[in-house]
């Protein structure tokens, strides 16, 4: 029996940010020899709205080498400090979920639990005073964080938002710079091979065919490989994630003002996204269809923009779930080929990168061991539960009274691992993490005390200090964060001097 021999031959399957991320992550290969060809048709559109990201992705184009300024510059892109919820626990509410840790710990106890401590008294004002970014979000302004420790300003933390589709044209020109193949023409068929049921290859228009030894399906929501040709299955989560539909529009940005941050804002039947980039705003409304007509729902988004629209509005239609398979005998889905999760906490991008980066840590050989195999869908599907029960939580912990949506979403059974969670929150504030989780703990405390999951008490550990020292303390904290932000740059005079695109070029 022939030995199973090193990969020499990848074919990504789509465009778009999945694809096109694959393709930059995986072109250190073709150092190697490995050839990796992408195929796409440029007759299948991809939708280029704006697209706001979680932190991690600037470790993401850190490996690749990418210069942040040239990036934000090509992208359109700003910077991201967190999320505005507005109306999320009852109408007429805010409050910020904002990236960066709360505070300080003091002598191994968590700082949210002194702050709890102190806010039962009002000794303590809101837990978004003690955030750095949450600072500078509320006054529009944005340096770069320290490489310093020691530094307050090292406490930042930020991501970005940008043009979907100039971040795949980017990304497409960082690849085949570095030896990627792009083919352009539409799959019309895709043999498999008889004795394993393994893709040989895709056939595209005119009978061109493109062998292969690893797949990669990028082909959104039709699951051309994974699903179509493999069968690889289907779990919903539309029990718990009930929107099922958006439509989205980009508007004029209405003055020189740029939040760094996205906005998300409760409606009727669903809630509006508002990602502010250099040139535009990128606005949507996800929605339950159930709940409101479609052309209902493109009223009340087009009611609420900021500007004139750009372009007519358009709809996706779209079912919350996974993949049962990510990685089906030699094909891996990446992006809405392996499952969707509505982007409220801007996860889409990320669960890009963290599948290339399995992948790339997991890479087979021919032989295709379902070691690997296996270990990638333990992971995925982990990470999928894991955020799954991050966005189920906005959802579950509301107090609005405006439709049945609403209603039925805070009534309905939430999964075990959720349910844990809030359990052991609403008791004495303590929170865990497993398994590597993406969001942090200050980001579950920051959602759940927005939205109203409040501590019955904190933990004894936080009685061993003395109290006035810890009112000087968080005081001084406040303090601080308050000053450094306020001496910080607003957002859109950094741009424009550092990374200027659009209306400052």
């Amino acid at each position: 029996m022939t030995a199973p021999q090193p990969i020499r031959s990848i074919v990504i399957v789509g465009g778009g940010t999945a694809g096109w991320m694959a393709a930059a992550a995986l072109s250190r290969l073709t150092r190697t020899g490995v050839r990796v060809t992408l195929v796409e048709s440029d007759a299948i559109a991809t939708v280029g709205v704006g697209e706001a990201t979680i932190p991690p992705i600037r470790s993401f184009n850190g490996l690749l080498g990418i210069d942040e300024n040239e990036f934000l510059r090509r992208t359109q892109g700003t910077i991201k400090l967190g999320i505005d919820f507005q109306g999320w626990d009852h109408e007429g509410d805010r409050y910020f979920h904002p990236f960066g840790e709360f505070g300080f710990d003091i002598e191994g106890v968590k700082f949210h639990q002194f702050w709890r401590k102190l806010h039962e008294t009002g000794a303590a004002s809101g837990i978004g005073d003690y955030n750095l970014c949450a600072m500078a979000m509320k006054l529009g302004r944005y340096q770069p964080p320290s490489t310093d420790p020691g530094s307050v300003s090292s406490r930042m933390a930020y991501a970005y938002q940008f043009d979907a589709s100039l971040y795949a044209a980017f990304l497409r020109e960082f690849a085949e710079a570095r030896g990627v193949v792009r083919q352009e023409g539409k799959v019309v068929h895709v043999p498999v091979r008889g004795e394993d049921g393994h893709i040989e290859a895709v056939v595209l228009e005119g009978d061109r065919r493109i062998e292969g030894e690893l797949f990669i399906d990028c082909t959104g929501f039709r699951a051309l490989l994974i699903d179509q040709t493999l069968g690889a299955g289907w779990e919903s989560w539309a029990h718990w994630l009930q929107c099922d539909r958006a439509v989205a529009v980009p508007c004029a940005a209405p003055d020189e003002t740029i939040t760094p941050y996205t906005r998300c804002t409760a409606r009727t039947a669903g809630w509006q996204w508002r990602i502010p980039l250099q040139h535009r705003i990128g606005n949507g409304y996800v929605y339950c269809s159930g709940d409101i007509s479609d052309d209902a729902a493109r009223e009340m988004l087009l009611a609420n923009l900021d500007g004139k629209p750009l372009r007519d509005p358009f709809m996706l239609k779209f079912e919350a779930g996974r993949r049962k398979l990510a990685w089906h005998r030699n094909c891996v889905a990446l992006g809405l080929s392996s499952g969707f999760l509505e982007p409220l906490e801007s996860t889409s991008i990320h669960l890009i990168q963290t599948g290339v980066s399995k992948l790339m840590a997991l890479l087979p050989d021919t032989g295709f061991s379902p070691v690997e195999r296996d270990e990638y869908n333990r992971l995925t599907d982990t990470q999928m539960e894991q955020v799954r029960d991050f966005i189920i939580l906005h959802y579950h912990a509301n107090r609005r009274t405006d439709g049945d949506l609403w209603r039925r979403v805070r009534e309905m059974e939430i999964p075990e691992t959720l349910r844990r969670k809030l359990d052991l929150f609403r008791n004495r504030g303590r929170f865990f993490r497993y398994e590597d989780e993406l969001f942090a703990e200050s980001s579950w405390i920051a959602v759940m005390l927005g939205q109203g999951v409040y501590p019955a008490g904190w933990d004894p550990l936080a009685d061993a200090i003395d109290t006035a020292q810890i009112q000087k303390t968080l005081d001084r904290i406040r303090t601080i964060f308050a000053q450094t932000a306020s001496t910080m740059p607003r957002h859109e005079d950094w741009l424009a001097r550092h990374a200027p695109a659009g209306r400052f070029a």
